[in-house]
């Protein structure tokens, strides 16, 4: 049997699959690589190029390497953009993933792990925010997630599947072969590592009069090897039978933007230069996760998410490649 990673050349895909090899799972990966990259796929895996749009192409994968879980990573994620083109995200995570579960259905293949999002839950209401947290997106992004779960959520009752959706908080860091190379780049640990390597003039932070210690917003790191092993868990816990759900994966603490530049100083030796700016339409002044439920279920509990940890494997993933994937 294998294991299916939908969007196994992206960031978070690519090092899902790294860690499913070493466990010594059959891996094989989809990806269109419209914002993957080849060279980010295991070459341990399997990998076809091509859409989850496309039902007939994912049910021949799924039939010939006797799939038995899928992963679900592929899919647009920038919540800016998702503002500026609603039509491009619905289509691409909603509608997507309406024909993958169509290919999964037709195929028999009942367990799925869904790469979703703290996005889902808007506006926090409290913090640290659980699974129990209103659930109010903001953004199209968010709510494209959003229906992509409901949609497990009645195929769960109609046709048997068993679900797990991960909903993240921030990734960050990089494991030993694998890290992020985004075209434009909009998430802050790398344009920070960018402004000490030079490469940029000056970090923007957006808003600093935000009702946090310092100002600024607060988010919650997690290191991508840490999602990873989320990940190999929840395929675990479906194929022992264990109930469909959504799951948070964060760290359980938060960092201000400007606590991460300290952060980028103190593992890179450098001094930011800062710009502040305007802050950002709809931002969440803090969003940090309560992980008490996938400690519960999982047994899954952070163990690279010092946010000192994440900045200087992240550092060092892209002093080992300077120009990210680019050949």
């Amino acid at each position: 049997m294998s294991i299916f990673v939908t969007g196994g050349a992206g960031y978070i895909g690519s090092v899902i699959a790294e860690r499913l090899s070493a466990d010594g799972e059959r891996v094989v990966c989809l990806d269109d690589l419209s914002t993957g990259h080849r060279d980010a796929v295991v070459t341990e895996t399997e990998f076809v190029q091509g859409t989850i749009l496309n039902s007939t192409l994912v049910e021949s994968v799924l039939r010939q390497h006797s799939v038995d879980t899928v992963i679900h990573c592929a899919g647009f994620s920038i919540v800016d953009e998702s503002i500026r083109d609603p039509l491009r995200y619905f289509e691409n995570n909603v509608v997507g993933g309406h024909a993958l579960l169509r290919a999964m259905n037709s195929c028999g293949v009942r367990r799925i792990v869904f790469s979703s999002t703290a996005a889902v839950y808007g506006a926090p209401c409290s913090t640290p925010m659980d699974e129990t947290h209103p659930i109010a997106p903001i953004n199209p992004y968010g709510r494209s997630k959003r229906m992509v779960e409901e949609m497990f959520e009645w195929h769960a009752r109609a046709y048997g599947l068993s679900f797990l959706s991960l909903r993240y908080f921030n990734a960050g860091g990089a494991s030993a072969r694998f890290g992020e190379h985004h075209s434009p780049e909009t998430h802050l640990i790398p344009i920070a590592l960018d402004v000490a390597a030079g490469a940029r003039d000056a970090l923007t932070v957006y808003g600093n009069a935000y009702p946090t210690p310092d100002g600024t917003c607060v988010r919650d790191f997690v290191h991508v090897e840490d999602l990873a092993d989320g990940h190999a868990r929840a395929v675990d816990y479906l194929r022992r039978g264990g109930d469909s759900g959504a799951i948070n994966l964060g760290s359980g603490s938060g960092h201000s933007v400007l606590q991460v530049a300290r952060a980028v100083e103190h593992v890179t030796g450098q001094t930011l230069r800062l710009e502040f700016g305007e802050p950002r339409e709809n931002e969440a002044h803090t969003l940090v996760a309560s992980r008490e439920k996938a400690l519960a279920l999982l047994g899954w509990a952070p163990s690279r998410s010092n946010i000192e940890q994440i900045v200087a494997d992240a550092r060092r993933w892209r002093q080992q490649h300077p120009r990210g994937y680019a050949q």
